[in-house]
């Protein structure tokens, strides 16, 4: 496992892509978080080339299609994404990630017909280049209360709805919604090496009711009560060998310098790999 640069870090300064993966290199990460739309404008041989002269690995591309709007928007998308997974895969980069909001104006049944239909087309593109997709459940009380009809937030249901949607479809691991969604080292073994594509990492406070824990505002890993060893553990016994992204909204970020959060953001998921035994 290696650590990846994500744009959370440092959401105090306005970088450019190029900036930005300059700051992974500078600051030490192995990889960095991959920005579509700049990048594709770039081109492939000019990312290609700035990511071998930084040494680094591209961790992982967002799904440029939005599935959660109207039907002509997502058909908008949808008709963008063979060339953004050709770019992905040609940049050494097979894996996409997207999240699945977790409540719903539309009754679930609906809603989980709706989203498999757009997420299968979807797959079925990035299949053809050999790309990846991973899903995020999101597990935060608040998020599931935010529409009137709960959606699917569980783990290992996430992961099922994934893998009717397509073959070459996984989860994006995050151990912040892994720790609120009440899922269990179990659930990474279960889901096994092929279906993580993506980890994403930040921590969650102690001691606070499930009603007054909020997306925006997570702690670095180690700082809080996710079970580290037991979480790192299960990815290493299922071999899982790819990116780790720090992801940690809030924490006082935007107020700090580019090179500040990204520094913090390295050193504290180093700190918690390293205790766990992974790198």
């Amino acid at each position: 496992m290696y650590v990846s640069l994500n744009g959370t870090l440092v959401a105090g300064g306005q970088l450019s892509w190029t900036e930005f993966a300059e700051l992974a290199a500078r600051v030490g990460y192995a990889a960095v978080d991959v920005n579509l739309g700049a990048a594709m404008r770039d081109g492939v041989e000019a990312t290609r080339a700035l990511l071998a002269r930084l040494k680094l690995r591209p961790g992982i591309v967002g799904l440029p299609v939005d599935f959660r709007q109207d039907e002509s928007v997502f058909q908008q998308g949808l008709a963008k994404l063979e060339e953004a997974a050709r770019f992905a895969r040609a940049i050494g980069c097979p894996r996409m990630a997207t999240w699945v909001m977790s409540s719903s104006e539309r009754p679930k049944a609906e809603q989980r017909q709706i989203l498999k239909e757009r997420i299968q087309a979807c797959a079925e593109i990035l299949n053809k280049h050999g790309v990846r997709l991973g899903l995020e459940f999101l597990g935060p009380l608040h998020l599931r209360r935010r529409f009137p009809h709960e959606f699917i937030y569980r783990m290992d249901e996430m992961l099922d709805f994934a893998r009717e949607c397509g073959p070459n479809l996984g989860l994006l691991l995050d151990s912040w919604h892994w720790h609120l969604a009440g899922a269990t080292v179990a659930d990474i073994l279960r889901a096994g090496k092929d279906g993580i594509v993506h980890v994403h990492v930040s921590d969650v406070p102690a001691g606070l009711p499930p009603e007054k824990i909020l997306d925006s505002e997570r702690l670095m890993p180690g700082e809080g009560a996710v079970d580290w060893p037991g979480f790192f553990g299960a990815l290493r016994k299922i071999g899982y060998r790819d990116a780790v992204s720090p992801e940690v909204f809030g924490r006082g970020l935007k107020t700090m310098r580019p090179e500040d959060g990204a520094r913090l953001g390295l050193s504290y998921t180093m700190d918690v790999m390293r205790r766990a035994g992974v790198i």
